[in-house]
């Protein structure tokens, strides 16, 4: 259903503002485009595992570096490739989440960090920009709507009522020890994410100085916070639209901006796909050696 939602919201803005625009502008994607996104996607990743293996080790779980990575990426890659575009982490913390629980509550924690980023920067942005506000109603009430659903289901299900309880505590001991630099790796990201849209946003032909670009890139990506998409698609578009019409810069290019950064950013989790592929590849298995007689 959800999937279905992110698609019908694609195809109503294809109808809405038409598609030349988009056609355009991936074609204007270029070599510079995908070293770029291929690069932020590193650092993203980079910075996204760091965060991790801070959240894990402070809940008193062993995470090699390495380890973070290479599931961070494949994580990103699912994520980009699959339903609701959470498919990925929900992956990585089964895969981690074997153990007490404590496992599970870093992969959720660390998920939760970034998002939090993202959603205090879009809302200072609507408070900067009260403007942008307008057309995002819907947005915004669908997103209050999920978090209250999500909270009467939590109070109603005990073992989710006990794995907030124990997020809640792990929350308050992290504070303590890995905060600040939570919080910084989770900037670094944001910044990462933005850079990339801003080269998606040239490659649609938005001619608009940095600085008034960036307020509506990032309502774009608090879109993606909403879990109705398919891969990341259908939110981010449907507020780049809007949010570049209610700037007087066009709903077209803000669509074809944002239908651009989800190609980038499909080509900057591309090294998840590898992470995928070697895991199924059988593995050779030793052929004892012959004893002697």
């Amino acid at each position: 259903m959800k999937a279905l939602a992110g698609a019908a919201v694609l195809v109503a803005l294809a109808v809405w503002v038409g598609t030349d625009a988009v056609l355009d502008g991936l074609a204007a994607i270029d070599a510079a485009a995908v070293l770029a996104a291929l690069a932020v996607g590193l650092l993203t990743t980079l910075c996204a595992a760091g965060r991790w293996c801070l959240v894990a080790r402070g809940l008193g779980v062993a995470l090699p570096f390495g380890t973070a990575v290479a599931d961070t990426y494949r994580a990103s890659f699912l994520n980009s490739v699959l339903p609701a575009g959470v498919l990925g982490d929900v992956h990585r913390a089964v895969r981690h989440g074997r153990d007490d629980g404590r496992g599970l509550r870093a992969v959720v924690l660390e998920r939760t960090a970034g998002q939090v980023v993202v959603v205090v920067a879009g809302l200072a942005v609507l408070l900067a920009r009260p403007v942008l506000l307008g057309g995002l109603l819907p947005a915004l009430g669908l997103g209050l709507a999920l978090l209250g659903t999500v909270g009467l289901v939590a109070r109603r299900v005990p073992r989710l009522r006990a794995l907030l309880g124990a997020a809640a505590s792990d929350v308050r001991v992290l504070a303590r020890r890995t905060g600040p630099a939570v919080v910084a790796l989770s900037l670094t990201a944001l910044a990462g994410y933005l850079a990339l849209f801003v080269v998606a946003a040239r490659a649609a032909g938005a001619t608009a100085p940095v600085a008034e670009l960036l307020p509506l890139l990032v309502l774009s990506l608090l879109a993606m916070v909403l879990p109705l998409n398919v891969g990341g698609w259908g939110p981010r578009e449907a507020v780049g639209a809007v949010a570049f019409s209610a700037a007087g810069l066009g709903a077209a290019q803000g669509l074809t901006a944002a239908v651009v950064y989800g190609v980038l950013g499909m080509i900057a989790c591309l090294p998840g796909l590898a992470v995928v592929l070697l895991a199924r590849a059988p593995r050779p298995t030793a052929v004892p050696e012959p004893v002697p007689c």
